[in-house]
């Protein structure tokens, strides 16, 4: 269930941007929702950056022993796919405020640092939802799903909230997400695997 939610959200981001148009998508996802929706999309963005692997990898590892190598394994993965696509693919893709478009149209966030360059794929999307799908495989349950997917969108949605990427980035962040388990899954049995 996590990857259809998963896939449907990113299908729905990709549609909404090809239909209306990468920056008419932006500006309809971008509008000023208040001070209290500053706050908590400014905070909740930074429950997707790289650092939150540690708090994670530690519960799971030293509450639930879980498998240490396959955490590790998505965090690598997740990042390695996320780094080389901003700056080796889409190197030249730019975020919201150095687009081009009109700066006096987007909503901003007092005090957040607004960044110009490698906008596709959104990493804080790929984070939240390869934290998302692998919690989900390591504890397939509706609690784990519900919560779950809350953080994640919530996460995704402040990077369009305080004008870091457009509705596309976070498809494409979402896209990373779900390159990521299997790959990470698919390692993992091949690391496993006995030989004769």
């Amino acid at each position: 269930m996590a990857v259809v939610l998963s896939i449907s959200l990113a299908a729905s981001l990709f549609s909404m941007s090809m239909l209306w148009g990468k920056n008419e998508a932006f500006f309809y996802l971008n509008a000023n929702l208040g001070p209290v929706a500053d706050m908590v999309f400014e905070y909740s963005s930074y429950l997707a950056e790289g650092w939150i692997w540690i708090p994670y990898f530690i519960v799971l590892v030293g509450l639930y022993k879980k498998d240490t190598a396959f955490i590790l394994m998505n965090f690598l993965v997740s990042t390695l796919l996320t780094q080389f696509a901003k700056n080796y693919i889409f190197n030249t893709a730019m975020r919201p405020m150095a687009s081009g478009l009109d700066t006096t149209q987007i909503h901003t966030v007092p005090g957040v640092e607004i960044h110009s360059l490698n906008s596709f794929p959104s990493g804080h999307t790929a984070t939240a939802f390869t934290l998302f799908l692998l919690t989900n495989y390591l504890f397939p349950n509706k609690y784990a799903l519900s919560i779950g997917i809350v953080y994640a969108i919530v996460c995704a949605y402040s990077r369009i909230y305080l004008a870091q990427h457009f509705p596309l980035d976070l498809a494409g962040g979402i896209f990373v997400a779900l390159l990521t388990l299997p790959i990470s899954i698919f390692i993992r049995q091949k690391l496993n695997k006995k030989p004769f």
